[in-house]
């Protein structure tokens, strides 16, 4: 048996690095599937009991908590042609009553979580090789609830890529597909003096979204609703690496996708039939395949990041303790993120 064949859950402590991942022939390559265990549910998840919690109850020092979510009218028109904004009412039994339901209420409309249910990989299949067919509401297979139920809470850092960049005179064009390198990460990590920990959550700021709320004209948010695009993390496997070689138990960022968008010419995550017929889908190339599909990573995207930026910058201090709550909706592939961090 092989160093990485694993028939049970490895301990975290041993798992191998990414290199060794792309070497891997008893699962699919760059795949983290069984090193968690057959039937694990929660991906990278796991690193989060590598975060010891009463250290990151540690990093509350100002007694200040913020907001990560945007309000549900914030997103104008929809970033995505397949979802829709909430319909909204409110309805009462007596004149000293309110009750209210949600109709067309897309989980992943605004500031969401992306379980390990919503990207799979077009050649290797789904997280864990779960069978897509048990995809159904109810079935717990891969389901949302059980980020909810873990629960999520621990250790989290910023990089403020946007602000890194800006001050030395490289500022990101927010209506472009920029593309933001493993080494531009690093380089933000070091320059902050942040330590990113094993099991640590990764938040990631590209200034896309106050863009997007103080300066797009309505004219280009209304384009980006039939032909995203948006800077974000390069499509590599040195961001990959960079991932999960820190064992970062969870990544989320200010734009709409994580990565950037649409995927570029280069990503090395196009699969072979799209690189030989040149036939193409929306998801072609983008490297949450790879990021959710192979290695088990959910996604945040479209956080509210700015406030707790303009905190951090002010006193140098980039690590707080930070909790998601995803709906715990038995089957469910995404939810809004109600994410808070406290510093």
């Amino acid at each position: 048996m092989s160093e990485l064949d694993a028939p049970a859950a490895r301990p975290l402590a041993d798992l191998p690095d990414y290199t060794a991942l792309l070497a891997r022939t008893d699962a699919p390559a760059g795949s983290s599937w069984g090193l968690f265990g057959p039937d694990d549910q929660l991906g990278t998840l796991n690193f989060l009991s590598l975060n010891d919690l009463h250290a990151a109850a540690g990093e509350i020092r100002t007694g200040t908590a913020y907001s990560l979510d945007l309000p549900s009218t914030a997103i104008s028109t929809s970033l995505a042609p397949t979802r829709k904004p909430i319909e909204h009412h409110i309805f009462q039994r007596t004149p000293f009553h309110r009750d209210e339901w949600l109709d067309g209420f897309y989980t992943q409309y605004g500031s969401q979580l992306d379980g390990l249910r919503h990207i799979g990989h077009p050649e290797h299949g789904f997280y864990n090789g779960a069978d897509a067919g048990r995809f159904v509401p109810g079935d717990e297979t891969l389901s949302i609830h059980h980020l909810a139920t873990l629960p999520i809470a621990g250790r989290a850092v910023l990089l403020d890529v946007d602000r890194h960049l800006r001050l030395r005179g490289k500022p990101i064009d927010p209506h472009s597909s920029r593309a933001i390198t493993a080494q531009e990460l690093e380089d933000t990590r070091a320059a902050q003096g942040t330590d990113v920990h094993p099991g640590d959550i990764v938040l990631i700021r590209f200034g896309w979204m106050h863009w997007y709320l103080t300066q797009a004209d309505p004219h280009i948010k209304k384009s980006l609703h039939s032909s995203q695009i948006h800077p974000g993390l390069a499509q590599s496997h040195d961001i990959l690496a960079w991932l999960w070689d820190h064992r970062v138990s969870l990544v989320a960022a200010d734009n709409f996708a994580l990565e950037c968008w649409p995927a570029a010419p280069d990503s090395p995550f196009f699969i072979r039939a799209e690189r030989e017929t040149g036939e193409r889908d929306p998801h072609s190339g983008i490297m949450h395949r790879a990021l959710i599909g192979l290695l088990g990573m959910p996604i945040g995207e479209l956080w509210n990041l700015d406030a707790l930026a303009a905190a951090c910058a002010n006193d140098n201090q980039w690590s707080f303790l930070l909790t998601v709550a995803p709906l715990t909706i038995v089957g469910g592939v995404g939810s809004p993120a109600n994410a808070i961090a406290m510093r």
